[in-house]
């Protein structure tokens, strides 16, 4: 992954998943941060048990690869109530303040049109997932982009209320069907070669979605699967020196 970022954003932190990313680097001396996610659709119990391994996690490597914690992923766009996700933020944050661990950023990620001003007050950065390529009616990669960059800017102008506003995810797909846009290989490099070019003119921080081909998303549709810029085996998808081409 340290071919094509300094900066890796995980969503979870079970099966030691940070733990062990945290070694890496530290013992192979790689060019990354992490910005950390605890997984809160599962419920209390494994939310808790998230928070215990990120805490472990935090106080085993140091906090100086860690630049973010993301409490929940879309969980107000899968059913949460807000008031369920602004308890899990707040719980989060005393934990963190308690374990003498305050100094790291804690926030939640959200579908730009479901984030709210109440979400924006509990969150030290508005980190929005904003998505195109389900929208339809896109009939060409400038157009794509475009609209996440003038969605990025409604938040931004709107509901963060002068906090920084980072894109928690953008991406393409390069198989499957979503709309009138092909879902191919060219034009998932089209589209991450525009965005990223846009997404530095307008200022703006952002995960672009995702590492590899998630194969393991059985039964998922095939887009869902093939959002890599690695494929499944981490061989790169394209020559990444073509994102470098503003």
């Amino acid at each position: 992954v340290a071919q094509a970022t300094g900066h890796i954003r995980l969503y979870s932190s079970d099966c030691s998943q940070l733990s062990s990313v945290l070694q890496a680097i530290t013992r192979d001396k790689i060019a990354l941060d992490v910005y950390a996610g605890i997984w809160l659709a599962a419920g209390p119990s494994r939310m808790q048990a998230d928070l215990d391994q990120f805490v472990a996690a935090a106080k085993t490597f140091g906090t100086g690869l860690i630049k973010g914690l993301s409490v929940g992923n879309e969980d107000i766009s899968n059913g949460m109530s807000e008031a369920t996700l602004i308890g899990y933020i707040n719980q989060v944050r005393a934990r963190l303040q308690a374990e003498g661990l305050g100094g790291i950023p804690v926030y939640t990620t959200e579908q730009d049109a479901k984030f709210s001003h109440a979400m924006a007050a509990v969150s030290d950065v508005v980190e929005i997932n904003v998505h195109t390529i389900f929208d339809g009616y896109f009939a060409n990669m400038d157009a794509s982009v475009q609209s996440v960059i003038q969605r990025a800017n409604h938040i931004k102008n709107n509901v963060a209320s002068g906090k920084k506003v980072r894109i928690g995810e953008t991406g393409w797909a390069s198989a499957g069907n979503t709309g009138p846009s092909p879902l191919t290989l060219a034009n998932e490099i089209a589209y991450a070669q525009k965005f990223k070019c846009a997404a530095a003119a307008a200022g703006f921080e952002y995960f672009y979605f995702e590492a590899k081909d998630a194969q393991w998303k059985a039964g998922a549709v095939l887009s869902e699967q093939n959002f890599g810029i690695f494929n499944a085996g981490f061989t790169p998808k394209f020559d990444f020196g073509l994102l470098n081409n503003c």
